[in-house]
């Protein structure tokens, strides 16, 4: 099992003091997650005026050179370029290619997405909000061609989203898919999820893409507090 840390996602610059938007500063919070137990990175490069960037080379050359051998990888969501025809330029574009993309199958363009990855040869994480998203991932020639199952969930009412997730569990178990889960949620789940990760024996991730408190509801100090946490509950320490 293993602890992804989720370093800043589309926060906004307020969320929290300690939020990484630049290559160097995600370099360096990547680095102090690696030292505090994830295994992997997960990423959302930033412009120089802030906003979220599909063009990933300098972020992840930094972040690489700052933890090397650790996976990393991006997303590759629509909203992103807001736009299709930029979204696969940029993808296609790639010099520094991360380990993985995340592709939402909730997004019109996901399966061509996909595809392009897969000629880019980098590592995809099939993400999956709904039963319905789990549904259409199945339904895809070649659905086992994916690095791992994302199970991300964002609704805030635990009961729906322990249901949710179940319910996407089980589609994935009825098309007999074999690959990695990690499940992660947002904000409220956060912590619930992960103690489900653990049961389950699956993936999980944490950081301040998904929520920055911890599990007794203080702010955390920064996402490598976030992580150690997250790792203690895999081990049985917490």
């Amino acid at each position: 099992m293993i602890v992804q840390a989720c370093i800043n996602g589309a926060r906004p610059r307020d969320f929290h003091p300690a939020l990484p938007l630049t290559a160097r500063a995600m370099a360096s919070d990547a680095a102090a997650c690696a030292a505090a137990g994830a295994t992997e990175l997960h990423i959302h490069p930033r412009g120089g005026d802030g906003r979220e960037s599909l063009a990933v080379d300098a972020t992840v050359l930094a972040v690489r050179g700052a933890c090397p051998g650790t996976l990393i990888g991006v997303s590759t969501g629509a909203w992103i370029e807001n736009d299709v025809a930029r979204t696969r330029e940029a993808i296609a574009g790639w010099r520094e290619l991360p380990d993985y993309a995340s592709v939402n199958l909730s997004e019109a363009d996901a399966p061509a997405v996909m595809e392009l990855l897969r000629q880019r040869g980098v590592g995809i994480e099939a993400g999956l909000a709904t039963t319905a998203d789990a549904e259409r991932f199945v339904a895809l020639a070649g659905h086992n061609r994916v690095l791992r199952i994302l199970i991300e969930i964002d609704m805030q009412d635990l009961s729906a989203a322990l249901d949710e997730a179940q319910g996407i569990a089980a589609v994935l178990e009825r098309a007999e898919v074999r690959r990695p889960i990690l499940l992660h949620g947002v904000d409220t789940t956060v912590w619930p999820f992960v103690e489900l990760a653990r049961r389950k024996r699956w993936w999980t991730r944490v950081g301040l893409e998904d929520g920055k408190t911890l599990a007794d509801g203080s702010t955390a100090k920064d996402n490598a507090e976030i992580v150690a946490a997250a790792v203690a509950v895999f081990r049985g320490e917490a």
